[in-house]
């Protein structure tokens, strides 16, 4: 495994600024997610560390080493494309192995390397297979093991997922986790997937507009969001967002709402000043109306979601949802009262966007 360090990283294509002095350090080992929308620019990064995108400005550094103008076989990487990219006429085995045949590695560890690769990635009954005969899921491991054969210092993953179904991206999920626990590779992987970012990495980098936004662990991420950005980015239903004012007290207050947010949720004193309040589905929990503590709201929309129900109540002008996980027969425009945890709100500046 090596650690991979860009410095002042610019990339322009056709023109046009695509990524403009990035500092990004991944540590040996570690499994980062370059997380953003379509057009945000990671699979623009990844390519310029694989070698496939020149850069205009800067330097890409895998292990130690400058490899900015280095051919893409001189780096030590490994790439698992959105397409598979697989030879259609030639067996797993072959497709597997071709990248070593071509370097001129001996047989017997051609044999060796394929054999382990296939036997980690449950392909031993498909070796004699062509592509045509696997399904996506299973093209998608060998995709994985021919990057594996090649004991590549780095392994670089374009979207790996993306092509394939729900049932099938939660199971190569999961394999993709437990490959890194065995290998201890370093593994940078591009997806616009939060789920995906949220399960696999040790840490996330947000980007937008060819910007990194904010780098952290996943839980740092989703529980202290940089800016609005990434709040708005990470959750599912998004975290919603409550235009306000914060009191010289502490208290933050709009149509409808008040609470008090606990130590931490904003940074110093900033003063009485308009803020914008951030709340996440699950912080927030339905009581009877009129329950201490609670604000007056009435249901708006229920969402039955198998093992749980999103309830969305109407509190003043702002509509919020609930995570509701117990059995709880509600119906729009039913009065309830509404519990904020002030503890794990966020806090956002109304015109930059950042924390407060």
């Amino acid at each position: 495994m090596s650690n991979v360090t860009l410095r002042k990283l610019s990339i322009t294509l056709g023109g046009k600024d695509i990524i403009r002095d990035l500092d990004l350090h991944v540590e040996p080992g570690e499994f980062l997610v370059l997380l953003g929308p379509s057009g945000c620019g990671k699979s623009t990064l990844l390519h310029s560390i694989a070698g496939l995108v020149d850069t205009s400005g800067g330097l890409v550094e895998i292990g130690g080493r400058d490899m900015t103008d280095a051919d893409p076989s001189e780096r030590g990487i490994g790439m698992v494309f959105q397409s598979y990219a697989l030879y259609p006429t030639m067996t797993v085995e072959d497709n597997m192995s071709f990248g070593l045949r071509i370097a001129g590695t001996p047989r017997p560890e051609i044999r060796k390397r394929v054999r382990q690769a296939a036997e980690m990635l449950q392909l031993d009954a498909l070796l004699s297979r062509k592509p045509s005969q696997l399904s996506g899921g299973q093209r998608q491991r060998v995709a994985i093991g021919r990057a594996l054969v090649r004991q590549a210092r780095v392994l670089l993953f374009d979207e790996p997922l993306s092509n394939l179904d729900a049932k099938l991206r939660a199971e190569l999920r999961r394999e993709l986790k437990l490959l890194h626990r065995n290998l201890g590779s370093t593994m940078i992987y591009v997806t616009h997937d939060q789920v995906e970012a949220m399960t696999l990495a040790s840490r996330i980098v947000v980007m937008r507009g060819g910007e990194i936004q904010q780098v952290g662990s996943p839980v740092d991420v989703y529980e202290r969001p940089a800016n609005r950005f990434v709040a708005g980015f990470l959750g599912a239903p998004a975290m919603t967002f409550v235009d306000g004012r914060l009191e010289d007290d502490g208290g933050f207050a709009a149509d409808g709402i008040a609470l008090r947010p606990g130590p931490g949720c904003v940074a110093g004193n900033p003063g009485a000043r308009p803020a914008v309040l951030g709340v996440r589905a699950e912080h927030v929990r339905l009581a009877d109306p009129g329950a201490p503590g609670s604000l007056r709201a009435e249901v708006a929309l229920v969402e039955p979601m198998g093992s749980h129900q999103v309830v969305w109540v109407k509190a003043g002008r702002a509509t919020l949802p609930a995570l509701v996980h117990a059995p709880r027969a509600v119906v729009p425009g039913d009065a309830v009262g509404v519990v904020i945890d002030p503890a794990r709100v966020s806090l956002f500046d109304p015109e930059t966007g950042a924390r407060l």
